[in-house]
């Protein structure tokens, strides 16, 4: 059986980067300043052959009833009821605070089985801190520091013992029913560079579609997801710029799985200000490159703004699929005008998605939410979509007869071949005698003709050039 467990602890203890480094990867942000973490984060874990799933939780703090602080706590809370017990960290550098003890009680008297952990203990700073630890009335404290990777193997004993007290046997063979085969952490391979490198599927079935939900702050985009869930899974309120780290949550609709990613609003580079914010929109564009399809959401309260059609922009270059979300549309008065605006700025200032789907949506009334997963599986399809080479040089023999390619120091350019050569987005090779003099107003030429001919509405398409003969022909030959 798998064990689940909770990192707690008041703010900058270094959960998340005790976080990280059980799932193996730099996941949740980490920054000096104290309260970076607000949702709680899931991740698989693994430590010397155990495997566990971690919440990582924001800092605990004492706070007034409805505030930011408080429903964070909330959220903190929740984690520790869904996990089987929790590892409550103190710094051991700063010793016990009256906010460790607060805490410490608070998570004694709901009844949840804990393992304390003193951070920060590389060296003697810590020692101090970890003689007071014992205060707590926790048990003894298990020093460990999580930046440096000591005490893991202190950590990992104790995470056994912990296990034991719930009646969870972490050395045991896991059963099959244990093994979470869709898991939150599957993303795309890496090149040598740390990019996703896109693979050739024969089944859209074989993984879940991973969609991330993106825009502005204050979009209303965690809003949205917890309507999508049902449950208030991701914190929200009227502050912008709640979300910090990207959230990962598992998602069915009518029976199909899907992964929906949170994300912080994306604001223009001149606009920010700080560290954390700039880590926060680095976030944001990870998601958007291990995406799949990105729901956009916009305001259509406002006009659609500049940076709308920036982070719009990116989502193609990166080859996403997108559906745009007409958010808040349950307050907006002249509902025809404010589409026609949308309509009319998409025509005019992105060519390269045109004809993209805007879907008006009320993540707060769970208004056309159906409609915007509709519509993401149908962009998802086109996405994938293959053409065969056949049908391709049957249609690129019509185009080249309606408008031959134009002459270059009296020689006319020849196209001599087109293949597919991948999707996702779909993306077409085309053999050329001078790949460098095609202009490139003839490539979108052809680019306009495969989005007509072939129904690639709103989602990007990629022509890449080539120098050389029809790849085949010599196999043709042979034969």
């Amino acid at each position: 059986m798998t064990a689940t467990i909770a990192i707690v602890g008041r703010p900058n203890v270094g959960k998340s980067t005790l976080f990280n480094r059980l799932i193996g990867r730099q996941h949740a942000i980490v920054d000096d300043q104290p309260g970076v973490t607000r949702d709680r984060r899931e991740g698989d874990a693994q430590l010397a052959g155990l495997q566990f799933r971690i919440i990582d939780t924001a800092g605990l703090e004492e706070a007034s009833t409805g505030s930011l602080e408080d429903r964070m706590r909330r959220q903190t809370e929740r984690a520790i009821n869904a996990a089987d017990f929790t590892l409550m960290m103190i710094d051991a550098r700063a010793g016990v605070t009256p906010a460790d003890k607060f805490f410490a009680d608070q998570i004694r008297r709901a009844g949840a089985h804990v393992v304390l952990l003193a951070n920060k203990c590389e060296g003697r700073a810590g020692a101090a801190g970890l003689a007071e630890a014992w205060e707590l009335g926790l048990g003894e404290p298990v020093p460990i520091s999580a930046a440096h990777g000591e005490g893991l193997v202190d950590l990992h004993d104790a995470i056994i013992e912990g296990a034991s007290m719930v009646g969870i046997d972490m050395l045991a063979e896991p059963d099959d029913d244990d093994v979470d085969i869709i898991s939150g952490d599957d993303e795309p391979p890496l090149d040598e560079e740390g990019n996703p490198v896109e693979v050739w599927q024969d089944e859209q079935s074989q993984q879940p579609m991973r969609i991330a939900v993106v825009g502005r702050p204050n979009m209303g985009k965690s809003t949205l997801i917890n309507r999508l869930l049902g449950e208030d899974r991701l914190l929200t309120g009227p502050e912008a710029g709640i979300t910090r780290d990207s959230i990962e949550l598992p998602f069915t609709w009518k029976g199909r799985p899907y992964k929906l990613v949170d994300t912080a609003g994306m604001r223009r580079r001149a606009r920010i200000s700080n560290k954390v914010e700039q880590l926060m929109v680095e976030d944001a564009l990870r998601a958007i490159q291990y995406a799949h399809l990105c729901v956009l959401l916009i305001d259509a309260t406002e006009e659609l703004h500049r940076q709308d059609l920036a982070i719009a922009r990116l989502i193609a270059e990166e080859g996403r699929a997108v559906v745009i979300g007409a958010n808040k549309w349950d307050v907006v008065r002249n509902r025809q005008a404010a589409a026609q605006g949308i309509d009319d700025r998409l025509e005019t200032s992105l060519a390269q998605l045109r004809g993209v789907p805007v879907v008006h949506t009320s993540g707060l009334h769970g208004r056309g939410l159906d409609k915007m997963l509709a519509a993401a599986d149908e962009m998802y399809g086109l996405w994938n979509t293959r053409v065969s080479t056949g049908r391709l040089n049957r249609w690129l023999e019509g185009m080249l007869e309606a408008h031959p390619p134009p002459l270059v120091e009296g020689r006319r350019l020849r196209i001599r071949y087109m293949t597919q050569i991948k999707t996702r987005p779909p993306t077409f090779a085309l053999f050329v005698s001078r790949p460098a003099d095609l202009p490139e107003s003839y490539l979108r030429y052809l680019t306009t003709g495969l989005r007509n001919d072939f129904g690639l509405w709103g989602i990007p398409v990629r022509m890449v050039m080539r120098k050389g003969e029809n790849p085949y022909a010599s196999k043709a030959r042979k034969r």
